[in-house]
């Protein structure tokens, strides 16, 4: 009886309680990837607020109780005294429009497609428009006045500029210093030349449609409904175990719920876990700032506009894991509460089978 009972705890610790925490995750996570959230409505949200984020950092930029990095804080300042704000940029520029308009289509057709609203078909993200918008003479302009609002170029800072002029491919940033127009000029195109020829014309993000043996086909609900079905290899284990560790039916579920407990609630706490210390990592740059190259005030006032980004793809992506736990866990105590349940009624039962044989007893000592 001892070693039945061990086999059967055996089975339920180091097989179906593991499988079923892989299994939350697992779940949890296929959910979140062929979401509507992650795969459109979250990166919308994300450039919509983009233009913002870049004001404020912008304004922010202006305070002069602002230190650490000097340099970096130097280009903000006289970025931003040039008046016009990055999202006024963004328009003239055109990178605006394009973001709002065929970014933000092209992101919002792949959902369609995965959750089967349109037909199957080749989509891909125009680059075209931020190219152009990089050569614009707006942008030249802004960079012009970006330039007169700095302090005029050291023999060291002068040296940096020419290296930078003679060797493109090298990798660096520019000094927070003006030098004559012309070199500024000649450096700044080959920058922008240079990011250019590095872009593609076009990236895909649905490619190859012919292959698909569907032109219409709910892809984000079939395997969210079909990850349901992993299930079914943590509960295998669990019943196997509780059968044999038990005899009785209130012990199988007795062994069962607390199997799910043990399995859902660890999965349930690392999840709020996580979703906390990313939180709080992107809170006034967080972790970030454990970093030496994301150590200056300004890197920080950077993070800090930027902090909400971290904190909406960990909800996305976390919460369909917190309440498949929050399901799982809820079974496990359905489970103990049937158990107790049983187990009030099987001495009943135990008792009502008890008199028949006292019956019997007693008529054969009276005879």
């Amino acid at each position: 009886m001892t070693a039945r009972r061990i086999i059967g705890a055996l089975i339920l610790i180091l097989m179906g309680i593991p499988t079923l925490f892989g299994i939350i995750w697992a779940v949890g996570l296929v959910r979140a990837s062929v979401s509507e959230k992650v795969l459109s409505d979250l990166p919308r949200e994300i450039i919509a607020e983009i233009p913002r984020a870049a004001d404020e950092i912008f304004a922010a930029a202006e305070d002069e109780s602002l230190g650490g990095d000097e340099e970096a804080r130097t280009w903000l300042k006289a970025a931003a005294k040039t008046g016009v704000s990055p999202r006024e940029l963004m328009e003239k520029t055109g990178i605006l429009r394009w973001m709002e308009g065929k970014l933000s289509e092209s992101l919002r057709h792949g959902g369609l497609m995965i959750r089967g609203e349109i037909p199957w078909r080749p989509i891909s993200i125009d680059m075209r428009p931020l190219k152009q918008a990089l050569l614009h003479p707006e942008l030249d302009a802004f960079l012009a006045a970006t330039l007169a609002n700095l302090p005029p170029c050291d023999k060291e800072g002068i040296g940096i500029w020419m290296s930078v002029k003679n060797h493109p491919d090298l990798v660096g940033d520019l000094p927070a210093c003006r030098p004559d127009l012309p070199l500024a000029g000649k450096v700044l195109l080959l920058k922008k030349s240079r990011a250019v020829s590095d872009m593609d014309d076009e990236v895909e993000i649905i490619d190859d449609v012919r292959s698909f043996p569907f032109r219409r086909f709910p892809l984000a609900k079939a395997l969210a409904i079909g990850s349901y079905f992993l299930f079914l290899i943590p509960a295998a284990f669990i019943f196997i175990g509780s059968v044999i560790v038990s005899r009785s039916s209130s012990g199988r579920l007795l062994w069962s719920g607390a199997s799910v407990l043990a399995g859902s609630l660890p999965a349930l706490i690392l999840t709020l876990g996580i979703k906390a210390f990313i939180r709080w990592g992107s809170l006034d740059g967080g972790f970030f700032w454990w970093r030496q190259s994301w150590g200056s005030d300004v890197d920080r006032l950077v993070l800090d506009k930027l902090s909400w980004i971290p904190g909406r793809v960990a909800d996305a992506f976390f919460s369909p894991v917190l309440w498949t736990a929050v399901a799982a866990a809820i079974a496990g105590v359905v489970l103990l509460a049937l158990s107790g349940k049983k187990r009030i009624n099987e001495p009943s039962a135990w008792v009502r089978s008890k008199p028949s044989s006292w019956n019997n007893s007693s008529r054969g000592s009276t005879g």
